[in-house]
């Protein structure tokens, strides 16, 4: 038997001639857009394709369209791409839309996030939030060490590094956002700040289910200790060991910041509290695996779900593959879901 391998099928494109008999030139139509804006030379194209933009490409020279978030002005009159998306109209404001693989994450203000410090400044710090622009927090927008408010020196930016560095991990609030979608964070509050003693993952950013609490406690199972959970509403996430003296959880009053709040020593984590941690970061990507978005109530039940399916910590365990479907599905049973 042959096999006979076809090319795709190619999208059929409306066409309308020029009125000048002159010029045989074809031009495309876009109702998307109602005939308002006009794509430029090689920009133009077809209803089906032209929902996409590339960055540098020229969206209108039309002096009636205003400009909005993926766009800039070259020009007095001509509106460019910054960004590769979907090309968005309402009324006459014309913005792009990032697109998903490039902007995981869509910041809104009040949101709580974990980030990662990418970039040290003078007097700010540049954080990844998983979203397409790196986020920015202001040295004014944290506690210093002492409860001390005041405006910030020129001491206080020569010592930036003792407060956050390269690489250190921080839950922070949204607080602002600037026309260009960049998100300014603070980290005022005391459930906010420098995290340490333990697991730092990444979900997709839509695996995390919005609500009222993203902090909570848990007794884990086998005597182990308390955990603390964060979880960032940009999909990342943290795990670690309760905090006996302070903490980004922990409620404190601004008077009682000590240095001890931006230290990046972490403290002994027993083997007991290592595997409950790990086990509660595995029901997150069981949960997650499964097509489920994760808040409190389901992560603690699918966690009870699988301390009842492993009882002796002493051996090994056989995990096989449908073990997260198990573990979830136990666990919305005990929801009512």
């Amino acid at each position: 038997m042959v096999i006979s391998i076809l090319p795709p099928p190619q999208p059929v494109q409306a066409t309308r001639k020029l009125e000048d008999d002159s010029d045989e030139e074809d031009v495309l139509v876009d109702n998307d857009m109602d005939g308002d804006v006009e794509m430029d030379g090689p920009a133009k194209r077809s209803r089906q394709s032209r929902k996409l933009v590339t960055p540098g490409e020229i969206i209108t020279d039309d002096t009636r369209w205003m400009r909005g978030h993926g766009t800039y002005i070259k020009d007095p009159s001509t509106i460019v791409s910054s960004v590769s998306g979907t090309l968005v109209k309402t009324n006459r404001l014309l913005s792009v839309q990032t697109l998903a693989p490039l902007a995981p994450y869509v910041p809104e203000i009040g949101d709580m996030v974990i980030g990662r410090i990418i970039e040290v400044q003078s007097k700010r710090w540049k954080v990844d939030i998983n979203a397409s622009l790196s986020a920015t927090l202001m040295l004014s927008s944290i506690n210093l060490p002492g409860g001390i408010l005041r405006r910030r020196t020129n001491a206080d930016e020569l010592q930036i590094r003792t407060f956050f560095s390269e690489g250190d991990l921080l839950v922070a609030e949204v607080q602002q956002l600037y026309q260009d979608g960049m998100a300014s964070l603070h980290t005022r509050s005391m459930k906010f700040g420098k995290l340490r003693n333990g697991w730092f993952f990444k979900v997709p950013a839509g695996g995390i289910l919005r609500s009222k609490s993203h902090v909570w406690t848990i007794s884990a199972a086998g005597g182990a200790g308390d955990i603390d959970v964060l979880l960032g509403v940009n999909g990342y996430l943290w795990i670690s060991k309760r905090s006996e003296t302070m903490g980004p959880v922990d409620s404190m009053r601004t008077d009682e910041v000590s240095e001890e709040l931006y230290s990046s020593k972490n403290e002994y984590i027993t083997p007991k509290l290592r595997r409950e941690i790990a086990r509660l970061g595995n029901c997150v990507k069981a949960i997650v695996s499964e097509g489920y978005r994760v808040d409190e109530g389901l992560l603690n039940a699918v966690y009870e779900a699988t301390c009842e399916l492993i009882i002796d910590y002493e051996e090994d365990v056989e995990v096989g593959p449908d073990w997260a479907s198990t573990v979830v599905s136990n666990g919305l049973q005990r929801l009512g879901r």
